[in-house]
């Protein structure tokens, strides 16, 4: 049955957050460190910690000033987590938050190299944990979720190499966890020396993903795309390079794109010189992400909102952003069909 073509009257009847709210769509850029609240950081310490902390306290933790500021506002978070049960409950408490904004599936990253590094938990212990967070939410809240795990790539080669050997042994056993990814600082880890990890990952099965072109020129992007990386994460600096920008449209290479992010970190001056928009128009495979949603004042809903409100984005591409999403996911055929059935059925 074709979908029904509102009037404008009807248009101006619709209330715009409502209606995105409802609207079935996919988060694939989201940390799950990164989307831990402050409410979430109090329960916690209150569980870990002799003097709790205050919520304030706890908001505190989150101030940042630049990106690598922003990297160490991270790190001071993910320090609170000191048990596997604190990851069940911070998956839980994702999953739950995502789905009160008509978010039907997400792919969320974990970096299990901060924990690798830190040497402070066992890795098997604590994806049990998540495991057991997502199947509860999964079950309670009509949503589903797949694992990628992240490596610092500034932690080095050697380091990474320990993180996506881990991530091809736990897929044979957890069949959500479905690909890699490297994030951190991109001056300090060039995606191109990751190459041969990147060809041994995708022979053990695993799908790709690198944030680029965050806090770095175009190259970033460039090198992301020649070891492999299946989407980007960021490619905030595509924009500086036509001929990159033609090819990411001749392939439909799916961009993650962050605007909040973008913005609080200081790697988009300004929402104008955003090139959200842009993208769209130049044909690119566009999907809206939320990236550390407490961090940034942000979720999923709120770049949608923002999209339409001040990006001028049309109720209509929004829909199709929201395709977008479901398309780029990991997800099985069988299951990206019923989802997209779901949004191109989605009413007025």
């Amino acid at each position: 049955m074709a979908r029904r073509t509102p009037t404008q009257a009807h248009l101006a009847d619709i209330d715009p957050e409502t209606w995105l709210r409802g609207l079935p769509k996919a988060e694939l850029h989201l940390h799950l460190e990164g989307s831990i609240t402050p409410e979430t950081l109090v329960e916690l310490s209150h569980t870990n910690d002799a003097t709790p902390l205050t919520l304030e306290e706890a908001r505190a933790s989150y101030a940042y000033t630049d990106f690598p500021s922003f990297l160490m506002s991270f790190k001071a978070v993910t320090q609170r987590l000191h048990t596997p049960a604190d990851y069940e409950t911070i998956t839980y408490a994702m999953l739950r938050d995502l789905a009160a904004q008509g978010i039907r599936h997400a792919e969320a990253y974990i970096s299990i190299g901060i924990l690798h590094w830190q040497n402070r938990l066992d890795v098997d212990e604590v994806i049990a944990a998540i495991e057991q967070g997502r199947t509860r939410a999964e079950r309670d809240f009509n949503i589903s979720l797949l694992w990628i795990i992240d490596a610092v790539r500034h932690f080095g080669v050697e380091a990474c190499a320990k993180v996506f050997h881990k991530a091809a042994e736990l897929s044979k056993i957890y069949p959500s966890v479905v690909g890699i990814g490297i994030g951190g600082d991109e001056a300090r880890g060039p995606a191109q020396d990751f190459r041969e990890l990147y060809a041994e990952a995708k022979a053990a099965g695993l799908h790709l993903t690198a944030h680029a072109g965050e806090s770095t020129g175009p190259p970033s992007i460039w090198a992301a795309l020649n070891i492999g990386a299946e989407r980007i994460g960021h490619a905030l600096t595509a924009q500086q390079d036509p001929d990159l920008i033609e090819v990411l449209a001749q392939r439909q290479i799916p961009l993650e794109l962050n605007i909040t992010s973008n913005l609080r970190t200081g790697c988009c001056t300004s929402l104008l010189d955003h090139p959200a928009k842009l993208y769209f128009e130049e044909g690119l495979m566009v999907t809206l992400n939320s990236d550390d949603p407490p961090f940034f004042g942000a979720n999923l809903l709120d770049e949608y909102l923002l999209a339409h409100r001040d990006l001028e984005f049309p109720l209509d591409q929004l829909r199709e952003l929201a395709a977008n999403s479901i398309e780029a996911s990991f997800l099985p055929p069988d299951r990206k069909l019923a989802l997209l059935s779901e949004i191109e059925h989605y009413g007025w």
